[in-house]
């Protein structure tokens, strides 16, 4: 009897133009890391991403050994670059990737099954969809932003906003009304489409997420380069000193706290004092801990200064430093300005893993609800440095409540952010979409 014919493998276009990959130090690796499942899936995978490494500002030696012989076929697309997140310089990169994108589909006319896609760039997201459509495939967008909801927070002037992000607003209609399927990193995400299409369409929320083997690893492993004095009680913020995040509030907190707890010493010392509710004691130090590098960090650095706030700038630390930084920590800050578009931000899944209770200032119902709902944190008013101080005062002087909440966060990553677990839900979309 003769063997049936072995069928070909599916072939994906993994696109993603921020991507940590080989041996680079900084970036995402959710694209990265879905690639891979997708190959032990069963599939043959393209993984697209640019020429430019968005977070170095500077171009890949596309050349390198490290971007060979990897499970899945890398694939540069020629970008020119830019040094700022946020200018024309860009804008005008993201269209020229995208313009070198389409060609490159049209060069594979016919070698794809289907695309897949972050959105934003919103650009290159629509030549995805686009050159998907003309090949008569699937194409599904991951939605981890929102452009040009997201730019209002920068720039939001009446009329010229408008005519100035009319091309972001355009360009996600059609990505939107092009798509076969959708992945969010939150409910919010995953459901934005349906604002601009009639059609109901397959969609899955799946967080950002970590590896959660990777950041247990790390965190033991580099956990002796941590030296935390006894009695601190230590506030982690890691991520971007920009403009979404507001570490002035985060500092200004914690200068109230020191000012407070120096008060209290003082007043105990004068009257000698005995305390007796928890809520009467004095606070342990409390010193803020920023992981992360970003345009503000220089102001943020003098604010801290001049208001004498124990604030300990530790810029930009590889992925098993900033573990090992967040176990030892007490407590997280999600620390976002209240016109913040983000909803389930990236850092998320890495807060829960540490095992400490999160403080959220960010905005997001979605988010919010999930902190009360779940139990592993506080929701503070944004932009509200007294709240955000007796916040984080609350959970200095309660061992007890900071172990409770980040047993709960802990037990939500495992659950819901471990990106071996829960990335298996955009597989299933997608062969469902083949």
């Amino acid at each position: 009897m003769n063997a049936k014919p072995r069928q070909p493998r599916a072939r994906i276009a993994v696109v993603t133009m921020g991507v940590k990959l080989g041996d680079e130090k900084r970036g995402y690796t959710r694209f990265r890391f879905l690639s891979e499942l997708l190959v032990r899936e069963g599939f043959e995978v393209d993984l697209i991403t640019s020429s430019f490494q968005h977070w170095e500002k500077a171009q890949r030696d596309c050349s390198k050994e490290c971007y060979r012989n990897l499970p899945y076929r890398v694939v540069f697309v020629d970008e020119p670059g830019y040094t700022k997140n946020l200018d024309l310089a860009r804008i005008r990169s993201h269209r020229v990737a995208a313009r070198n994108l389409r060609a490159h589909f049209e060069r594979m006319r016919g070698s794809y099954d289907l695309i897949y896609a972050e959105i934003p760039p919103n650009d290159v997201a629509r030549a995805c969809a686009e050159c998907a459509r003309e090949a008569n495939i699937p194409f599904v967008a991951d939605i981890n932003d929102l452009w040009p909801e997201a730019m209002r927070m920068v720039v939001d002037v009446p009329v010229l906003s408008d005519i100035a992000f009319y091309p972001f607003a355009r360009d996600a209609r059609i990505v939107y009304r092009l798509l076969s399927g959708a992945v969010g990193t939150s409910d919010e995400y995953a459901a934005r489409p349906a604002a601009d299409r009639d059609e109901p369409y397959p969609r899955e929320t799946v967080y950002v997420g970590n590896d959660l083997a990777a950041f247990d690893k790390g965190a033991q492993e580099r956990a002796g380069e941590v030296e935390k004095p006894d009695g601190e009680v230590w506030a982690a913020y890691a991520g971007t000193l920009g403009a979404s995040y507001d570490l002035a509030t985060l500092v200004e907190a914690a200068a109230l706290l020191e000012e407070d707890r120096l008060a209290r010493e003082a007043r105990r010392a004068a009257e000698d004092h005995t305390y007796g509710p928890a809520q009467n004691r004095p606070c342990p130090p409390v010193r803020v801990k920023v992981l992360g590098d970003g345009p503000d960090r220089e102001k943020l650095e003098a604010l801290a200064a001049k208001l004498g706030a124990p604030v300990d700038f530790l810029g930009y630390q590889d992925y098993a430093s900033m573990a090992a930084h967040l176990c030892a920590s007490d407590i997280v800050v999600n620390s976002l300005v209240k016109t913040a578009a983000q909803s389930i931000v990236t850092k998320i899944g890495d807060y829960l893993a540490s095992g400490n209770p999160v403080v959220n200032t960010g905005s997001s119902p979605e988010f919010r609800a999930k902190v009360a709902a779940d139990g592993f944190g506080l929701n503070v008013e944004a932009e509200n440095a007294p709240a955000l101080a007796r916040a984080l005062q609350e959970l200095a002087r309660n061992a007890s409540l900071r172990k409770i909440m980040g047993a709960r966060g802990r037990a939500v990553a495992e659950r819901e952010f471990d990106q071996a677990r829960s990335y298996q839900a955009i597989v299933n979309l997608i062969r469902s979409l083949l």
